[in-house]
């Protein structure tokens, strides 16, 4: 859809607002958990002597929600956990399929088969309930979360080093590698890693979008972060109750800020993947 509704905008545009925006949340990141260590704010669950449901002012710019905490912070503070969970989500990932993915295309044989079965398994649940069942299973937390949404993206990584390294084992190069005593060793990290990982970059970011809306799905069941933690999908599932009654800003500025990284993070996957192609 991002990418028909942007169609006339070229790649490099795409990526260059997609990166802007990452850039611009890395700062809030930096920037809120600075102010935090140096105690020039404090925004704490345990201090509620605001007044609830407050409306946006100079005092609370994004208002209050139900129990008087500020909603601008807890929104600021909501993009350190997604980043947070997510990149840990993603490199843990790519940590544990990169090295399988070559291994099992290069070796083949039962050890292939087997591994194959078992990411191919996976991969064939839907993303939300796979996430949704480990996350019941394993509990709350960051780390946690990490876990679970590492679990549901390994085998995507997995099948695309697994058929990259098939493709590109099967090269002249690789033979002339293997009949010149070249060890195994040396032919994955020195001629396949290498051109294996191309489409990588692409994947992660796609992921990565996809990602924060499944964290969000999470915090929305009561499954993501602990309930003290401020986070996008469990803030939006508080704010549903208020809506009816005209309290718009609880839901606003968790929901807004949760599109925009996720509109950013698809804009570099569509920008890189275009720039591919050509």
């Amino acid at each position: 859809m991002i990418k028909r509704i942007f169609s006339s905008y070229p790649s490099r545009n795409l990526r260059k607002i997609g990166f802007f925006i990452l850039l611009v949340y890395l700062c809030i990141v930096l920037i809120i958990n600075c102010l935090e260590l140096t105690n020039f704010i404090d925004y704490s669950d345990l201090n509620l002597n605001n007044e609830i449901y407050s409306a946006p002012s100079f005092q609370h710019f994004c208002g209050t929600d139900r129990l008087g905490r500020d909603v601008c912070y807890r929104t600021l503070k909501g993009s350190s956990i997604a980043l947070e969970v997510v990149f840990l989500s993603l490199i843990l990932a790519v940590g544990i399929s990169l090295p399988l993915g070559l291994l099992s295309g290069y070796f083949g044989g039962l050890f292939d088969r087997s591994l194959s079965l078992i990411m191919d398994t996976i991969f064939s649940i839907p993303v939300i309930l796979l996430s949704v069942v480990i996350a019941f299973v394993i509990g709350k937390g960051i780390f946690n979360a990490s876990l679970a949404l590492c679990i549901v993206y390994s085998p995507q990584y997995f099948r695309l080093i697994r058929n990259q390294t098939i493709l590109v084992k099967s090269e002249t190069y690789i033979e002339a590698a293997q009949i010149s005593g070249a060890d195994n060793k040396r032919i994955l990290l020195k001629y396949i890693f290498p051109n294996v990982i191309n489409s990588l970059p692409i994947l992660l970011s796609l992921n990565a979008a996809d990602a924060v809306l499944v964290l969000g799905s999470l915090g929305f069941l009561g499954l993501g972060v602990p309930v003290n933690v401020p986070e996008w999908g469990s803030d939006l599932n508080l704010a549903l109750a208020a809506l009816p009654t005209g309290i718009w800003w609880t839901a606003l500025f968790p929901g807004l800020a949760m599109f925009i990284l996720v509109l950013g993070l698809s804009f570099i996957g569509d920008g890189l993947e275009e720039n591919l192609i050509e």
